[in-house]
């Protein structure tokens, strides 16, 4: 972690072609990543948003402050050397998605989760050839396993980069199918967060919510949209609008 930590020190920062994609160079050196890995994004958007990231910073390198360049770093060092391992664990979501599961009660979250969830179910159906069926309570409820091989040869499919964005639509959703939704243009990224947080959007109406669940819970909205913006560049790069 010891690039984390240093000052900077360089004063120019640039996108150039380098390898399979375009590095980021800082004074004319390739940045790299923690583990020393070249810094190479797979689209110009998306390193271009990384060469941002490392122009902003002043002083201390303050990762909290580069999410696209911490979501690369993953990207390469992390999922790279180990991509079939995490998308076999990202599919694996799908023989328990959180969209898979509705309250006992009270009838009105019941019929709140129906309403938005019902209808992407379906949509899976015909868009993913991955049928799942929905249950009451938390008892686990075995999928189809054609579904579930669909879903798996899907996620199989992906770049490291689709991976490491695709991931946190996952994890931070609890729904392999929500994320593919987001992916594949059913819905905005934005819907698909809110559909995701019915249960803890009910209890804050009916319970309240305290100021460190609201900070959570604004940070991983944050990562998440990141995340969707992430795909879609690396899905259809000339969509980005340059920034000079």
């Amino acid at each position: 972690m010891a690039e984390w930590k240093r000052k900077r020190v360089w004063s120019s920062v640039e996108v150039r072609p380098l390898g399979n994609g375009y590095g980021v160079f800082l004074d004319g050196r390739p940045a790299t990543t923690p583990a020393g890995a070249e810094l190479i994004a797979p689209v110009r958007p998306l390193a271009k948003r990384i060469a941002a990231e490392w122009q902003a910073q002043t002083g201390t390198i303050d990762p909290a402050l580069m999410p696209v360049t911490r979501l690369a770093n993953a990207a390469i060092d992390k999922i790279g050397p180990q991509s079939e391992a995490v998308a076999g664990m990202l599919a694996a979501y799908g023989g328990s998605d959180l969209i898979c599961y509705r309250a006992d009660g009270p009838p009105a979250l019941s019929e709140r989760q129906t309403r938005a969830w019902t209808p992407l179910l379906d949509w899976a159906a015909e868009a993913l050839d991955a049928r799942l069926h929905p249950t009451q309570g938390v008892m686990f409820q075995a999928q189809p396993e054609n579904s579930l091989s669909a879903l798996r040869a899907r996620v199989g499919g992906m770049t490291g980069f689709e991976l490491a964005a695709f991931h946190d639509l996952v994890v931070l959703s609890g729904s392999l199918i929500l994320a593919f939704a987001v992916t594949r243009g059913r819905l905005r990224a934005e819907t698909a967060w809110d559909i995701s947080r019915i249960d803890e959007d009910w209890q804050s109406e009916h319970w309240g919510e305290d100021e460190e669940a609201r900070a959570a819970a604004t940070a991983k909205k944050a990562a998440f949209l990141l995340a969707a913006e992430t795909f879609r560049l690396l899905s259809n790069p000339a969509s980005d609008t340059p920034n000079g």
